[in-house]
């Protein structure tokens, strides 16, 4: 008897341990199975053992179709911009990717692309399109309309190029300088032949123009920031002046719709024999049709009032005539032959802006009187700004340069050292119109659209046109 009660034992042990391995060794599908006591429930068990896992085949993700590198396809990262238009855009020219192919290289001579071609608004000038007298005179103009063109191509090229690493992020500075060098090399910077227009512009929030960073300043941008990108190119004094405004919050949209929209109805409006006056009265009331509503509070898009378009000249980016953006003002005629800049502002401030902050843009007085200068330093800045800029704008950080802001006029040697108090005496003599940044109130925000605009005899064209803007 106590020989059969081990073997009961026995028995009993062996079924559970049996029943363990069964479990540890179950198919992840959880089935429950019904085990009996004998030999059917080892038999069971062992065969439980055998089964393998079932691997769950893996999918195989489709594979995206190859981008074609030779064709446009890069998006800007900045919001407004035309939405079929491709920072990259410039590869359909035979363009590089980032650019590096001068523009001249890419287009014969006085064969540069077309800005958009439009007809003079009012009955009066409805037989410019077909007059000879006039197309003859559009021809002999053809010389100096190539360059504006040229100038041009070489704005869109580059901004294109800014477009598409602009960002959140990256340090104004740097920003810049990469504007201003792709600038430099597209146009094949040549002294005052060829080269920047005036310093590159990024004005930030309430500050509506003139700001772009002195050596030193670190400033970021920022994803709430409303930046505007303001810079120029040059082709024997030439100057194509074009703006546009970066943002990156969708809040901001309404401001920068606004401001486009403003500047559209400003060229739109301008043309040959139209008062100045009539194109700021066109502009005012797109403006201030919007509104825009931030963190909940609904403010007016107002006209900075005192800010203004302006005629063009040769080595001259304020010739004389300003072309207001509200209602009222000078009433002197727009004429043929003549450039200018039609450039809106747009604000949530006071609409009124006034001159603050550390100062970076300075240009020479295109009619500087000739002043005996004492000071040797001063003396010699002249000198350097006459041969390097004449009377183009020009910034502290370009007098900083190994270059001195021109490599074919000064090579390495250019780097202007403690120029600051020399810099000072010339202000103080009027030779030099130092250009403070133009702000608004603190806590607004302003934005900006310009395009240069050509009156030919024929026709009116706005030269800096581009499928971003």
């Amino acid at each position: 008897e106590e020989e059969e009660e081990e073997e009961d034992v026995v028995v009993v042990v062996v079924v559970e341990v049996e029943a363990v391995v069964v479990e540890v060794g179950a198919d992840d599908d959880d089935e429950e199975e019904d085990y009996n006591e004998g030999e059917g429930t080892t038999e069971e068990a062992g065969s439980s053992k055998k089964k393998k896992k079932r691997k769950k085949k893996k999918k195989k993700k489709k594979k995206a179709a190859p981008v074609d590198a030779s064709q446009p396809h890069k998006k800007a990262h900045g919001r407004c911009l035309n939405p079929e238009s491709f920072t990259d855009s410039y590869l359909l020219s035979g363009q590089t990717d980032p650019p590096s192919i001068p523009v001249a290289d890419l287009f014969e001579e006085g064969s540069f692309p077309l800005g958009e071609v439009t007809a003079h608004p009012l009955s009066i000038n409805k037989f410019r399109e077909s007059d000879a007298e006039k197309r003859a005179r559009d021809r002999m103009q053809s010389g100096i309309h190539d360059k504006v063109r040229h100038a041009s191509e070489v704005h869109r090229t580059v901004r294109k190029y800014a477009q598409s690493f602009v960002e959140p992020g990256i340090k104004l500075i740097d920003m810049c300088t990469r504007i201003e060098d792709m600038n430099r090399k597209l146009v094949v910077e040549n002294g005052l032949g060829r080269g920047i227009g005036f310093p590159t512009g990024c004005s930030i929030n309430h500050v509506a123009a003139h700001y772009t960073p002195n050596t030193g300043d670190d400033t970021v941008l920022g994803y709430d920031d409303v930046m505007k990108i303001d810079f120029g190119t040059q082709i024997d004094g030439r100057i194509v002046d074009c703006a546009w405004t970066v943002s990156f919050n969708p809040k901001f949209d309404p401001l920068l719709n606004a401001v486009k929209e403003a500047t559209d109805t400003g060229i739109a409006t301008a043309g040959i024999d139209v008062r100045l006056c009539d194109v700021g009265e066109a502009v005012q009331e797109v403006m201030e049709s919007y509104e825009v509503e931030l963190d909940g509070k609904t403010y007016p898009v107002k006209c900075i009032r005192n800010l203004n378009g302006h005629s063009i000249g040769p080595y001259q980016i304020h010739a004389g005539k300003s072309v207001p953006i509200v209602k009222g003002g000078d009433t002197t005629k727009m004429e043929e032959d003549e450039m200018y800049a039609i450039e809106t502002f747009g604000t949530t401030g006071r609409g009124y802006i006034v001159e603050d902050l550390e100062c970076s843009h300075y240009m020479k007085n295109f009619h500087a009187p000739h002043v005996p200068l004492r000071l040797p330093s001063a003396k010699k800045l002249l000198s350097h700004i006459n041969k390097t800029f004449g009377t183009l704008a020009f910034c502290r950080r370009w007098l900083e340069r190994e270059d001195g802001g021109s490599f074919t006029v000064n090579g390495k040697k250019g780097k202007q050292l403690k120029y600051m108090g020399a810099l000072k005496n010339l202000c103080d003599n009027g030779i030099i119109q130092p250009y403070p940044p133009l702000c608004d109130v603190k806590g607004s925000y302003t934005a900006q659209y310009e395009h240069t605009i050509l009156m030919r005899p024929t026709c009116k064209e706005i030269v800096s046109r581009g499928d971003d803007y």
